[in-house]
């Protein structure tokens, strides 16, 4: 069998006690960590908890069905779903995909198929995965940990920094004004942009008062080189 994707945490969310099970002795055969949810109250309850690598979602189940709690889900992380549904129309399907759903299978399915769909979309994700780790100075960036590691200290960032840090490392040399980080950072005042940007020369600079990466463009705003 395959251990590729050994420890890969799998969330399967179906009201049919049947599939759920089913789903989680196959998986779980096949070296995956499986946790089970029966509705979309139980899944958000474990998502609170738990950093899941991808979720299983049956569209319909009663109360909030599986269309509306990606739509939810998809708000606020980036998490692989692969939609079930007995709803085979093209219609159905889109849907599902416009709404966020990395995928999408009809039922009845073979639990193989899902297996290799699973496999495939976890490839996908690692190989993204890999393009948000980088390397400034001596400072290791890992946008998915969303940590910096410097001189052996492992600081957190917040999802405003990881923002502004993204878009920055995608643009190296590139200046940023105020205007511009504000509104990639979702920050509105001036003094808490500034704010920010000396927490990450913090984080990323072995000397912050004299920044060798991370610099001000008097007059102009922000630049990050990269060696």
């Amino acid at each position: 069998m395959d251990t590729n994707h050994n420890q890969a945490h799998i969330l399967i969310v179906d009201d049919d006690d049947k599939i759920r099970n089913l789903l989680k002795d196959y998986l779980t055969e096949n070296y995956y960590i499986v946790s089970t949810a029966e509705d979309a109250i139980q899944a958000k309850e474990r998502l609170k908890i738990i950093k899941f690598d991808i979720i299983i979602l049956d569209v319909m189940m009663p109360g909030q069905d599986g269309y509306d709690l990606t739509k939810e889900i998809k708000k606020n992380s980036k998490v692989p779903i692969v939609l079930l549904t007995a709803k085979g129309e093209v219609e159905n399907r889109i849907k599902g995909l416009e709404l966020g759903a990395d995928d999408y299978l009809g039922k009845p399915f073979e639990p193989k198929e899902l297996l290799l769909r699973i496999k495939n979309i976890l490839t996908k994700k690692n190989k993204v995965d890999l393009k948000l780790q980088y390397n400034i100075g001596r400072a290791q960036i890992d946008l998915n940990k969303m940590t910096i590691t410097l001189a052996e200290k492992i600081r957190k960032i917040n999802n405003s920094e990881k923002k502004v840090l993204m878009e920055m490392l995608a643009n190296p040399g590139t200046t940023y004004s105020r205007d511009e980080i504000g509104k990639i950072s979702g920050i509105s005042q001036e003094r808490s942009i500034d704010v920010m940007i000396t927490r990450l020369r913090q984080k990323l600079e072995i000397n912050p008062k004299n920044p060798k990466f991370l610099q001000t463009i008097r007059g102009a705003g922000y630049v990050l080189w990269i060696e």
